[in-house]
């Protein structure tokens, strides 16, 4: 009689499982992605720390105000958190087909790419979300209060139009491809580095783990500057430019600025890689029993 096959390594994944784990890691990132986008705000050279931007947030908006813009986060990882996971395994496979090695240079490529192609995607979700979240930190006579991210793009489209939309569009592309370079081929070149070190398993959790934490210290790191410059284009309703912005970060605080936000950034990255990587080996894995145990079940038939 013949076995059932063993199809671990034949299964096509779903490709919108990035966007589901993502859409669940962010209930834990969303709070300190607030911190840092409101730190990042914040014009003149006095800066807030981390805990004190916090407990201003608490004290004067409730603890609600650290989920402000949640429906934008889902939104925006529904859009570019699907494209760019998704279509980094693609990338991954058809390069596999056509026997390109997985170098941490192939892989980054790759993965810069697939996060300069989710950015186009995401970009007017990232623009509701710095919106939203930023909303509570103006003054009361400008403040929009954003019910949902309709809402927020229903405003922006009738107060700013169309091209409103556009803002901080290249350089949150080239900060997601950087991002997403950083972070999906770091973890693959450090998970893969850790196997053949310690000899651990592959499918471990200490090792998911480990490799996301330093994958996430190295895309905080270089992606820190894009990142300021990214959230201050999009949360302005004025006409800027990169080189306005540069400028004047640099005339009011020098070249400190580069590191604005770094540690709730960090904060928010490192938990947030770890959850979406984890959640998305559980999505595979639940997946994968789900096709075993079909193919068991047409074995016994």
């Amino acid at each position: 009689m013949s076995q059932p096959k063993d199809i671990s390594h034949q299964i096509n994944y779903p490709k919108w499982f990035g966007g589901s784990a993502s859409c669940m890691a962010v209930l834990v990132s969303h709070p300190l992605d607030t911190i840092k986008v409101r730190m990042q705000m914040v014009p003149g050279k006095v800066k807030a720390g981390t805990l004190t931007t916090c407990l201003r947030i608490v004290r004067g908006e409730g603890v609600s105000a650290l989920y402000h813009g949640l429906s934008a986060g889902f939104m925006r990882q529904l859009t570019y958190g699907s494209v760019r996971i998704g279509l980094y395994e693609t990338l991954k496979e058809k390069a596999k087909a056509n026997n390109i090695p997985n170098s941490p240079p192939v892989l980054g490529l790759l993965a810069g790419i697939s996060g300069f192609v989710g950015a186009i995607f995401g970009n007017s979700s990232d623009i509701g979300n710095i919106r939203m979240q930023n909303d509570g930190s103006l003054p009361p006579h400008l403040r929009r209060n954003y019910r949902h991210i309709f809402d927020a793009w229903g405003q922006i489209r009738r107060q700013e139009g169309w091209r409103a939309f556009g803002q901080g569009l290249w350089p949150n592309a080239f900060r997601c491809g950087m991002m997403t370079s950083c972070q999906l081929a770091s973890y693959d070149s450090f998970r893969d580095l850790i196997v053949r070190t310690t000899g651990v398993r592959d499918d471990h959790p200490g090792l998911h783990l480990s490799a996301s934490f330093m994958a996430a210290l190295v895309a905080t790191t270089l992606c820190s500057p894009i990142d300021v410059i990214k959230t201050q284009l999009m949360g302005s309703s004025g006409k800027l430019n990169i080189l306005q912005v540069v400028r004047d970060l640099t005339r009011s605080e020098g070249p400190r600025w580069v590191f604005r936000g770094w540690t709730p950034g960090f904060v928010r990255l490192g938990p947030q890689t770890m959850a979406t990587l984890i959640l998305l080996e559980q999505h595979k894995r639940l997946y994968r029993g789900y096709k075993e145990k079909r193919e068991m079940q047409k074995f016994a038939l």
